[in-house]
């Protein structure tokens, strides 16, 4: 599951003329007006019912500003949920409104100084000194703390579901990245620079993602983690080795 965007004038940098026309293409300034999309994918396609699609409030900054915990959850509660079998797992990036916790966290950076006393005394009296600080005394208590629940992690539990979250700036191990871009590049081959037919257009583009193409997509995100566990074995027994040797030094060294 994942949010993108695309803008009113997204198309392709090039295009044919014919030479007694000119190369002269009316093609507005600017990005113009922009769409937030947000969809779910399986190996067998979009999500039934899970897409929703709204112009942004503005065309420019980062996308993930139009949106927030309350939509986001809530697509999720009435659009994701009951389309899918359970239990499934969810895949998500870790944008900021994903990674919300719980309300009753513990604890916050508005948790009050005597909170942090009390519970530190009472959970771990001999980690707690009267002179502590609150800032140690809340770094102490986050350390020993049970870590808090994010909230969506909760809805999805609740229905049987279990979210996991991809490591940050690796879009390359989310599948449908790769389905956005398919959907974009039919837009931008599509584009007439107006909002009504870029609405026709992308609901064209997700019919562009078929079973054969998530089959195809899927199997490069499957060669990417391939690499990235190869990668962390050779890095593993490298650092083993290293280990191995300085040990052996160290036992030549000794008297």
């Amino acid at each position: 599951m994942d949010e993108s965007y695309i803008n009113v004038n997204h198309s392709i940098e090039k295009t044919w003329y014919f030479t007694d026309d000119g190369p002269w293409v009316n093609k507005p300034s600017g990005k113009g007006p922009r769409l937030i999309i947000v969809n779910a994918v399986t190996k067998d396609g979009w999500v039934p019912n899970a897409k929703r699609v709204f112009q942004a409030k503005q065309s420019t900054g980062d996308y993930h500003g139009q949106m927030d915990y309350g939509n986001f959850s809530s697509l999720i509660k009435k659009q994701l949920l009951p389309n899918i079998p359970s239990p499934s797992l969810i895949f998500m990036d870790n944008a900021k409104y994903h990674n919300l916790y719980v309300e009753d966290a513990f604890p916050t950076v508005k948790t009050l100084k005597v909170e942090l006393q009390e519970w530190l005394k009472a959970k771990h009296p001999s980690e707690y000194d009267d002179n502590m600080l609150k800032p140690e005394l809340y770094k102490r208590c986050r350390e020993l703390c049970p870590k808090p629940k994010y909230r969506l992690d909760v809805i999805a539990e609740n229905a049987g579901h279990t979210i996991i979250r991809t490591p940050q700036y690796h879009p390359e191990l989310q599948p449908i990245e790769i389905g956005w871009g398919v959907v974009k590049n039919y837009c931008a081959k599509k584009c007439d620079y107006t909002m009504e037919k870029l609405k026709i257009h992308l609901d064209d583009g997700f019919k562009q993602v078929t079973p054969l193409t998530l089959m195809g997509i899927l199997s490069s995100v499957r060669n990417e983690e391939d690499r990235y566990w190869k990668e962390d074995e050779i890095e593993d027994e490298s650092s083993e080795r290293l280990e191995d040797e300085n040990q052996f030094d160290d036992h030549k060294l000794s008297p």
